[in-house]
């Protein structure tokens, strides 16, 4: 299978993925035991179990969901409270597709999704960052930058953003090694076949502010200029779909080998808060409009 079907962009949201995704809530809670109401609660409350949504809105699950809900089962039997209990099988489960832009299509197909060159995500980027380090109370932070060498020219930016930040993790194909330890967000190396590398990302989730920036960049572009490169992009600040992606994020630094991905699973377990209010949209659209006349 080629990273662009792993991906699953050049498919229709509701085309040639629900023999992937066969099960239907009262299927998953017949085979789990547990009541489709119970299933909702958590998916509400914890977002999880993760479901697929068709355009029409019914949930689909895969075949592994009934292992993940039983093994919560057993851990609040064994006395477990569930929140913990949740968390603890989300770390231990391999995200169904090791990409950000791939489960946001997934899990949010009416999500808009818009072809845009790179110099045109960079100011989206520069817009979040600076939002988030401007009025964020303590966020998570994600970043995806595909290579090293591409992350080196926000190096700084990211350091400053670390300073304020619960948590901040950046992604690429490889570091500097010197760079490993230092100050600024942790780094985690991507696998030479990890669909990430082919992703940008920014994830910003706090209490009282939230965005979130996703996009793959589409394939047989080695001949083009580094800002001219066309990503298909998604960009939001809608709170649930910021915690999915902060979740997705966490789950690939846990399989990645960062110990430090448990415990945030475990906080991103939690509801996700109301979000960014309209004056703070208002106020990053201001900075995107600016960034973009900036670098166009």
């Amino acid at each position: 299978m080629s990273m662009d079907q792993d991906l699953g962009v050049a498919q229709p949201p509701d085309g040639g993925e629900a023999d992937a995704d066969p099960l239907t809530i009262g299927d998953l809670a017949r085979r789990a035991g547990v009541s489709t109401a119970v299933l909702r609660m958590w998916e509400s409350r914890h977002g999880f179990p993760v479901a697929r949504r068709l355009a029409s809105g019914h949930r689909r699950y895969a075949e592994g969901d009934v292992a993940l809900v039983r093994q919560v089962l057993r851990r609040k039997a064994a006395g477990v409270r569930l929140e913990v209990a949740i968390a603890e099988v989300a770390a231990s489960a391999a995200p169904a597709r090791p990409s950000i832009f791939a489960e946001l299509r997934r899990r949010h197909p009416a999500l808009a999704v818009h072809r845009l060159r790179k110099s045109t995500l960079i100011a989206l980027s520069w817009a979040i960052e600076d939002e988030c380090c401007a009025v964020a109370e303590r966020p998570v932070l994600f970043g995806a930058f595909q290579r090293g060498r591409f992350y080196e020219a926000s190096a700084a930016r990211w350091s400053e953003l670390a300073r304020v930040a619960r948590a901040a993790v950046v992604f690429a194909d490889t570091w500097d090694p010197g760079a490993h330890g230092g100050p600024g967000p942790i780094r985690v190396d991507l696998e030479p076949n990890a669909p990430l590398r082919r992703e940008w990302a920014v994830v910003c989730d706090a209490r009282d502010s939230t965005a979130c920036l996703s996009a793959w960049e589409l394939p047989g572009q080695a001949a083009t200029p580094d800002r001219d490169r066309v990503f298909e992009t998604l960009w939001t600040v809608d709170p649930v779909v910021v915690r999915d992606a902060a979740r997705v994020a966490a789950s690939i630094a846990g399989g990645a080998g960062l110990g430090a991905a448990g415990p945030l699973l475990a906080e991103l377990a939690e509801p996700p808060a109301p979000g960014t209010t309209a004056p703070a949209v208002t106020a990053l659209l201001n900075r995107v409009v600016a960034y973009v006349d900036r670098l166009t």
